[in-house]
């Protein structure tokens, strides 16, 4: 996959677990954890607004490139 997720980092900076970031933006546990670990194949607009806006970061922050070696 060449677009990695960094969720966890932002967690650990804000010292906030997936719980809290899961009742503060009201999505499932199931659905940030396979976004967490990059299970996932999209994200909405509406969810990664409500992630950076509750984590206080930018869409960057939580989604990042990385080129194929």
């Amino acid at each position: 996959m060449k677009i990695r997720i960094n969720l966890d980092i932002e967690l650990a900076r804000k010292k906030m677990s997936l719980t809290e970031l899961s009742q503060q933006i009201g999505i499932s546990m199931t659905n940030l954890s396979l976004l967490k670990n990059g299970r996932v194949k999209a994200i909405r607009f509406s969810t990664l607004e409500a992630i950076c806006s509750t984590l206080n970061c930018q869409p960057g922050d939580i989604l990042e490139y990385v080129e194929d070696n």
